[in-house]
């Protein structure tokens, strides 16, 4: 979601989808109306591939709500877990019905507060942190510097792992992948061609050895190796997520939710 743009939110509903944008025809966030729940765009599908390192996480922590669409989607199918997302703008916040997404509970929040400043007061609180924050020129300074990913990596418990979504069209794109790179001590990876020109990278925190040899095999082919075989790996993961959580018997999930 953008931050700090005075543009207003536009909502246009059509051919059973709803969209947010920021500037007219630039589609923020998209949700299709008989499927509130789905994740529709592909980058954020792409981001999911977090259950490769994390794959049952307690606690989600998530930069930027827009349309919800993930907040959804992880509600919907990880039902243990704890989900915070912190969001800026109430304008946007104010939207949460309009997309469906979930009212607070005891295991979902929607916090307004500038996601730099949570994160620097929250150490330890995430298994999974998905940053997902833009304005119209891009990466915000306070989201793409080495500060920031600093406070990620300690915002994250150990194992935790970060998904941040970076331009590469962004002029600061060396810059954000070398101070990823460099905070995470190299913990860092992706697949390619996946996104079109969002790079979605996933940054591991102090990772276990069997989560580390896999992170280092996906490092150096960057995935399966065509963004063809990548896209339907990731077609793959989402139908693991979902099966994984329909098939869930409700007894079980109420006992790992009080671990």
């Amino acid at each position: 979601m953008p931050h700090n743009s005075p543009t207003p939110p536009l909502v246009r509903t059509r051919r059973g989808r709803r969209t947010l944008e920021f500037v007219p025809g630039d589609i923020q966030s998209e949700m299709l109306l008989a499927r509130p729940d789905a994740l529709v765009l592909a980058y954020l599908r792409a981001m999911m591939g977090f259950v490769l390192f994390a794959p049952s996480p307690v606690r989600i922590v998530m930069v930027g709500l827009g349309g919800g669409s993930l907040a959804k989607f992880c509600h919907r199918h990880f039902p243990d877990a704890h989900i915070t997302v912190i969001e800026l703008r109430a304008d946007v916040i104010a939207l949460r019905d309009a997309f469906h997404v979930p009212p607070d509970s005891a295991r979902f929040a929607v916090v307004q507060a500038d996601a730099a400043d949570w994160l620097a007061a929250h150490p330890g609180s995430a298994d999974v942190l998905l940053v997902d924050g833009f304005d119209a020129r891009g990466l915000p300074p306070r989201l793409a510097d080495t500060p920031f990913y600093t406070d990620c990596r300690h915002a994250l418990r150990p194992g935790g792992v970060l998904v941040a979504n970076v331009f590469t069209y962004d002029p600061r794109y060396p810059d954000v992948m070398d101070a990823l790179d460099t905070v995470f001590a190299g913990h860092t990876c992706w697949f390619d061609k996946v996104a079109g020109n969002n790079r979605i990278v996933y940054a591991l925190n102090a990772p276990a050895d069997a989560v580390l040899r896999r992170m280092t095999a996906l490092r150096r082919r960057r995935g399966i190796g065509l963004g063809l075989l990548n896209r339907l790996a990731i077609r793959a993961i989402l139908a693991w997520i979902a099966s994984r959580s329909v098939l869930a018997l409700p007894h079980l999930r109420a006992t790992r939710s009080r671990l």
